[in-house]
């Protein structure tokens, strides 16, 4: 009887810990998500544009690597490529500025889904996470710390 009673007890203290410490992490501020959201899946675009550029101009490898490697259907390998690298380049900056947020968030999005279907699907664990924090941007917005919040955009 005794060792039902320790375990009934030592489960309700591990069941209040655990609403302690649920409490806590309810307080941490959204800000820091939001901003989070927003800022990893923009260095990743950024930093794939980056590659496909030399200053200004695209890349020969560029054009080269969308006619064999990316080969989307549906669409000339060189307009996927000047797409593909103005969107790379364009969308991460609106979501690190956190202008117009939630429309580059589905844009990124879209490419990620691209990118999932038809270039490397294998690659779903790192397309998810890209997804959902994309997703978080859409649905909750970019946050206190935007330009959208400043302008007015965001509520």
């Amino acid at each position: 009887m005794t060792d039902a009673i320790e375990i009934k007890t030592s489960k309700q203290g591990l069941f209040r810990l655990y609403h302690r410490f649920s409490d806590l992490a309810q307080r941490l501020p959204e800000e820091i998500v939001l901003i989070g959201a927003r800022l990893f899946p923009a260095m990743v675009f950024w930093m794939s544009g980056r590659t496909k550029v030399e200053g200004f101009m695209i890349k020969d490898s560029t054009f080269t690597l969308f006619q064999y490697e990316y080969d989307l259907p549906l669409i000339p390998h060189q307009w996927a490529a000047v797409l593909a690298t103005f969107s790379e380049h364009f969308f991460p900056l609106l979501l690190i500025l956190g202008l117009g947020s939630r429309l580059a968030a589905l844009a990124l999005l879209a490419m990620t889904l691209v990118i999932q279907i038809f270039v490397y699907p294998s690659a779903w664990v790192t397309h998810g996470l890209w997804a959902i924090a994309l997703l978080t941007v859409l649905m909750k917005g970019p946050g206190r710390l935007s330009f959208d919040k400043l302008l007015g955009l965001e509520r």
